[in-house]
């Protein structure tokens, strides 16, 4: 498969699992949540306008290109949130959401 990010030297950390749009990943702890799915696809979500893959912009919690949203619809910045094990993630707004 591949992926944005590739680790290099990355050895001494646990392992956590997560579960993005339903497919099983896996993260090390103390990853932000935009690492966890950047190591483990090619994009992070689609832009909900023009449906372009889109891979965070600024990564410090100042824009609004990495929201990403947990199975319960709590919305969620990907680049200033660790990701946690056992988190269930969501890459587009789900209608309960946006009130479609």
């Amino acid at each position: 498969m591949q992926v944005q990010f590739r680790r290099v030297a990355e050895t001494g950390r646990r392992t956590i699992a997560l579960v993005i749009d339903g497919r099983a990943v896996e993260a090390c702890e103390g990853d932000t949540l935009l690492v966890a799915m950047m190591t483990n696809t090619t994009r992070l979500r689609q832009n909900e306008f023009d449906h372009r893959p889109r891979a965070g912009f600024c990564l410090m919690g100042a824009c609004q290109d990495c929201w990403v949203w947990t199975e319960d619809g709590e919305q969620l910045r990907a680049c200033s949130t660790t990701a946690q094990d056992g988190m269930r993630i969501r890459t587009q707004e789900a209608a309960w959401t946006t009130g479609q």
